[in-house]
């Protein structure tokens, strides 16, 4: 599925000082993103805060992104939960039509079994009309998704077509790429493990990093996915430390931080996150005056 290769980016929604949504800038960021080469977009993700959005933000939020895409790239749709009924209602009663593929993750807080992961993604890939990528986020989600449960989906049901790998674990990365069929894709959700992935036969990321510095870490994915691995590696190599320093203290604080930055939204995030703190504000300002790939 070429629409989900290369560089995705799982998209922030900023808030106003008063916490409401600011979705100028959503649309401003859309297009920064757009214009520096990002490959496509994802609506409604953590990254995005969706967990402490309304309905009815979410809706404007959904909108506001289609508006500002005009149907430049490709989007994909948050859509995940941990109850399995609620989530195939939701897949069948929303409007899919200006996404390429449903991105869903696995269970939280539930600590499912293997085969209860197994049967929560089926159901869920029986009921969605879309393409259905799997994210696995065991940091998040305290229940690791394991390879041979990937595989097993894969294999079962003809619309799981990819997975958003995020256990930052490059063995059970390896383990993946071996078993799963060859047309499955495993997309990285580690911004800082996504170039050996994509060396060992990934198809990309699904970035935080990449919103920031779009133009430098597409282009990183690119000259992985084309076998230019000393491209690929001087800018990883540079971008490092930035990588490091906005998920020190969680995301999307770290993110938000350099977009302020950038003069594209502000920093503030919802409760129970807060923002950076003036120490890493100043560490991520001195990281991106010396990045090169700005």
């Amino acid at each position: 599925m070429d629409a989900i290769k290369g560089m995705g980016v799982a998209l922030v929604t900023p808030f106003n000082k008063d916490g409401s949504v600011d979705y100028s800038a959503l649309a401003k960021i859309v297009d920064y993103n757009i214009e520096n080469g990002t490959d496509y977009l994802v609506v409604l993700g953590t990254t995005g805060e969706s967990a402490t959005l309304s309905i009815d933000e979410q809706e404007e939020v959904k909108k506001t992104i289609e508006k500002a895409n005009r149907n430049r790239i490709p989007l994909v749709l948050g859509i995940g939960g941990n109850d399995t009924a609620s989530v195939a209602r939701k897949v069948q009663s929303t409007d899919l039509s200006s996404y390429v593929a449903v991105l869903s993750v696995s269970p939280y807080y539930n600590k499912p079994t293997q085969e209860g992961l197994y049967q929560h993604f089926k159901h869920i890939a029986e009921a969605c009309p879309k393409p259905v990528i799997l994210y696995n986020v065991p940091g998040r989600t305290a229940k690791n998704m394991e390879p041979k449960t990937v595989a097993r989906l894969a294999q079962d049901c003809s619309n799981i077509v990819a997975i958003k790998e995020a256990a930052g674990d490059m063995v059970q990365a390896l383990e993946l790429l071996r078993i799963v069929p060859k047309d499955f894709l495993v997309i990285s959700g580690d911004d800082m493990i996504t170039l050996p992935m994509i060396q060992a036969g990934g198809a990309g990321v699904i970035s935080v990093i990449g919103e920031g510095f779009p133009k430098a870490f597409s282009d990183m994915v690119r000259y992985a996915l084309n076998g230019q691995q000393k491209e690929a590696l001087d800018i990883h190599y540079a971008i490092m430390p930035l990588i490091d320093l906005i998920f020190k203290e969680g995301n999307p604080a770290g993110i938000k931080a350099v977009f302020e930055q950038l003069n594209l939204c502000n920093d503030t995030v919802r409760l129970p996150l807060v923002s950076a703190t003036k120490d890493l504000k100043k560490d991520i300002a001195l990281a991106m005056a010396s990045f090169t790939g700005i």
